[in-house]
């Protein structure tokens, strides 16, 4: 565990609190980011401001962070594209089948109390422990 920053992983996660509840306090409406985005590109009916607003504060956070804090997140080198893209296409995927994220399910969905998203964040997580030892002990790609 060389990478266990619990410090930063509590203040990121405090901030995505904070800003879940916002939203709902402000606009009525979840955080799940992929309701989101559906409904800035194929919901014709649902307002995209509030959407767009939402998705660019997320970005620019991260901008801003990188910019205030250089050298604090490195990208990981070596990864084959081909596992990157099928990896990416695989989370939209399944994000399609569980009908939302994980930020909509294991934080606003478990926050109220729904058995779908407590089962959706269970699956998550296993299958996210299974890709991980995939990957590093069977192809042997280091994180």
């Amino acid at each position: 565990m060389e990478n266990f920053t619990p410090y930063t992983a509590t203040a990121g996660g405090v901030l995505i609190g904070i800003s879940v509840t916002l939203l709902l306090l402000f606009n009525g409406r979840i955080g799940g980011i992929s309701g989101i985005m559906n409904g800035v590109f194929f919901s014709a009916h649902k307002d995209p401001v509030w959407r767009l607003i939402f998705l660019t504060g997320l970005v620019l956070g991260v901008v801003l962070f990188q910019w205030l804090v250089p050298g604090f997140n490195v990208t990981r080198q070596a990864y084959p594209l081909p596992l990157l893209l099928m990896g990416g296409f695989l989370i939209g995927v399944g994000t399609r089948m569980g009908s939302g994220c994980t930020s909509g399910h294991g934080i606003c969905g478990i926050a109220t109390r729904s058995l779908r998203s407590v089962l959706a964040t269970l699956t998550f997580m296993a299958t996210g422990m299974v890709t991980v030892y995939i990957i590093r002990h069977s192809m042997g790609l280091a994180a």
